[in-house]
């Protein structure tokens, strides 16, 4: 099969690549490298260097599918500059969903998020949940979403939403590097690299049992898996919603304390107030992706993850 891959120069997009190679497909990568990094283009994968609301200029009817992660996704970020997340998440995708339509392509795989769910009443989170998002970069995720179900339906298109909690770890040549970066588990390695002086703890008063919040993380490569899976599973005239995580939580300072055991460095914490928003617990309910793609994750354990993100951290950081 011969697929596209937008924004397949990043983090999740590049593992997934990847992923594809190794399953035998051919894969071509759509990147304007805003955020990604052209080394991280699989071995192997054709490379365009462009943006997806051009994409009618590459699309033909010689693609199967496409798996799209091509999107902004700095929450901060969304606020502040709403206006970038709404042409390039929102207009972007639906350029990319018109040149899929016009080349007589029907089947996409799209990299949602469980930030459109918002701030969830219970937990584990389902996909039955409401969704209602805190931040412009959820509503513009949930906006695709919504896009995506009213193509299915009046044109037939076979698509998977994918809905990631807390994505870490690393896979080969491909690995976290975000700039500005602010996920936990690189952050964390940053201060056992010695780039960064602490770790700032955002609350330890949280009904948790460490008093610290918890959050569900799932290992790239298991990610990787689902979107393999779900090209399989993606039916015409189908818009199918899936969430992805372990269906466990870690709490900050589990997480800090497994960094110092598979660094071997102290990692100094500073307790700072609570953010704005942030729930006690966020864990997903991963039941729709066992039922329906057959995915189960097989790297479930923080260590693994942690030691994972490491090794890649030591041996590829750089300056952009």
């Amino acid at each position: 099969m011969k697929y596209l891959v937008t924004g397949g120069a990043g983090y999740v997009g590049g593992v997934v690549a990847q992923h594809l190679l190794e399953a035998g497909h051919e894969v071509t990568v759509l990147d304007n490298l805003s955020t990604g990094f052209r080394e991280g283009v699989p071995a192997g994968a054709a490379f365009i260097e462009g943006d997806i609301r051009d994409a009618a200029k590459w699309l033909d009817a010689s693609y199967d599918g496409v798996l799209h992660f091509a999107a902004f996704s700095q929450v901060g970020e969304s606020v502040t500059k709403p206006e970038k997340y709404w042409e390039n998440n929102v207009g972007g995708s639906l350029a990319l969903i018109a040149a899929m339509r016009e080349a007589g392509i029907g089947r996409l795989v799209f990299s949602s998020t469980a930030a459109t769910y918002g701030e969830p009443e219970q937990s584990p989170i389902a996909e039955t949940a409401p969704t209602r998002p805190t931040s412009p970069y959820g509503a513009t995720k949930l906006a695709v979403d919504h896009m995506i179900t009213s193509e299915a339906h009046a044109h037939g298109l076979a698509a998977v939403s994918l809905r990631y909690f807390n994505v870490a770890g690393a896979y080969g040549r491909c690995g976290e590097r975000h700039d500005p970066e602010s996920h936990l588990i690189p952050l964390v390695l940053q201060v056992a690299q010695g780039r960064r002086a602490s770790i700032s703890v955002y609350g330890d008063d949280y009904p948790t049992p460490d008093g610290t919040c918890v959050r569900d993380y799932i290992h790239v490569a298991d990610l990787a898996e689902a979107h393999l899976l779900a090209l399989d599973a993606a039916a015409p005239g189908t818009h199918l919603i899936c969430n992805l995580g372990n269906g466990n939580g870690f709490s900050v300072r589990e997480v800090v304390e497994t960094v110092r055991e598979v660094t071997g460095h102290p990692i100094p914490e500073v307790i700072a107030p609570r953010r704005p928003g942030d729930p006690a617990v966020l864990v997903a309910s991963a039941d729709t992706a066992r039922e329906r793609l057959g995915w189960t994750p097989s790297r479930a354990d923080l260590k693994e993850i942690v030691a994972d993100a490491w090794e890649f951290t030591r041996h590829n950081t750089r300056e952009r």
